[in-house]
């Protein structure tokens, strides 16, 4: 009997205010085709007004659009548990985290491999408030940590700042995560295409860095993007930013015992800094491209295709995370290359 494909997880986070439970609204009530479990901290203002509680437990009620949506009152893993034993039907999961969460634990709950044959993590959506995302930067690291696990960003309320703010806010984004979509939206409204079923974390989806990011050239340059965005309003420099996203390419082969032995060594010294990673190694000796993707040190590498006969082969690496050492990774990565 063939097995069944896992059911997508898509985790919206989002700090308080910034409009994630109008964007759990406007899911709900769009005809996606989807039959949802919704998982949430707390129901605060969701419209669950016409719910119908299935038969004596609380925990799970079922919406008017057909979806069923469950309380954690536990712990997510139990939550998730519970849900797959009460065999609803469903085919989608959304879980929405309270807006002081750090999206971290949440994304590695799914490389559990008990959970990984049932469900698989499809993309974490984080909604920013535009006119608000700078103060709360600076004021709470979890605001940091949203921006840099998330793989969509909604810019909301992008109807509230001018438009010198709003280039200001997207440009710090970029320079904190380089490989998240962002959407501009006002009051939380975008295609449900956009946010459910992306496939954003499959080890295969392709690696998509923002022009921001494309001027590292070969291993050797800076990462400069930090410094292209020189001023906000109050004169402070991005490149303090704690978190933020640099790129690594490499036209020259690398050594394969040499490659694994230094992302060992690097995710046991500072994994939990390293919010994602994600890249292409060209690997002495081996026909394909060799992809990967990290979560903190949570690491999967696989052989995807072969390379094609016209395609320039390099490796391209993306890291994410708070207070990296930039230059400590990149002598590690060099050392890794062949030497002729």
């Amino acid at each position: 009997m063939k097995e069944k494909e896992p059911i997508p997880v898509t985790v919206l986070t989002g700090f308080l205010g910034a409009g994630k439970t109008t964007l759990l609204n406007h899911l709900l009530t769009q005809d996606h085709g989807y039959k949802c479990a919704i998982i949430i901290n707390e129901f605060g203002e969701v419209n669950i007004d016409n719910h119908l509680v299935v038969g004596a437990d609380e925990e799970i009620l079922e919406l008017n659009n057909g979806c069923l949506c469950c309380r954690v009152r536990k712990d997510l893993i139990k939550s998730l548990g519970d849900l797959f034993k009460k065999q609803k039907r469903f085919d989608y999961v959304l879980v929405e985290t309270t807006g002081l969460a750090d999206p971290g634990p949440v994304a590695q709950t799914f490389f559990l491999p008990d959970l990984a044959k049932m469900l698989r993590l499809d993309a974490i959506v984080t909604v920013a408030d535009s006119r608000h995302l700078e103060k709360e930067l600076a004021e709470a690291p979890e605001a940091g940590a949203q921006i840099a696990f998330a793989d969509v960003i909604l810019l909301n309320k992008t109807d509230l700042v001018s438009p010198a703010d709003l280039a200001r806010v997207e440009a710090r984004i970029r320079t904190m995560n380089a490989l998240a979509k962002i959407h501009r939206t006002q009051r939380s409204q975008i295609e449900a295409s956009k946010i459910l079923d992306v496939k954003a974390r499959d080890i295969m989806a392709p690696l998509e860095v923002s022009a921001a990011e494309e001027h590292d050239d070969h291993g050797h340059g800076d990462a400069e993007d930090d410094h292209a965005h020189e001023h906000d309003g109050e004169g402070e420099h991005y490149h303090d930013e704690k978190v933020r996203s640099f790129s690594i390419v490499e036209d020259r082969p690398l050594d394969l015992k040499k490659t694994e032995a230094w992302i060992s060594e690097l995710l046991g010294a500072i994994g939990a800094s390293i919010y994602r990673s994600k890249g292409i190694l060209y690997i002495q000796g081996q026909p394909k491209r060799v992809v990967f993707q990290g979560v903190q040190m949570m690491f999967d590498a696989t052989p995807e295709r072969f390379w094609k006969p016209d395609e320039k082969r390099q490796t391209r690496m993306v890291f994410i995370g708070k207070e990296l050492d930039e230059a400590r990774i990149r002598a590690g990565f060099e050392a890794c290359r062949v030497t002729q």
